[in-house]
């Protein structure tokens, strides 16, 4: 008889729709290297926020939530601050795409679509 060994893998914390991919990888090849940075509720709301890697500054109040594959070689990083992340710990976090004006700063605005975040409980 054979014992198996259940070996936990980590819990990944996001994820990225068809779409918002198909998005990410239009957006990267125009701009470069992406990341998000997850709002924290002001001006834009709470709008998952799409930059060119190092556009957006960030610090030790910043945790890296993981990795969206998008396909193609296109991986972008996810960010939230950490004052932010205390709330939403023990959520996964899914980035959509859905029709209307992005965010003001994300790169995202000028495409008639916009990403939106979608949780649910780990």
């Amino acid at each position: 008889m054979v014992d198996y060994v259940t070996v936990p893998r980590p819990v990944e914390r996001v994820a990225v729709t068809g779409e918002a991919a198909q998005l990410l990888r239009s957006l990267a090849a125009a701009n470069g290297p992406l990341m998000f940075h997850q709002s924290g509720g002001c001006c834009d709301g709470s709008a998952p926020m799409c930059f060119p890697q190092g556009e957006f500054k960030l610090g030790d109040a910043d945790v890296h939530l993981g990795d969206l594959d998008a396909g193609e070689g296109v991986v972008v990083p996810v960010w939230m601050s950490k004052e932010q992340f205390e709330v939403w710990k023990h959520t996964h976090l899914t980035i959509d795409l859905v029709p209307g004006r992005g965010a003001g700063f994300s790169l995202e605005a000028p495409t008639g679509k916009r990403f939106l975040i979608r949780s649910r409980l780990m």
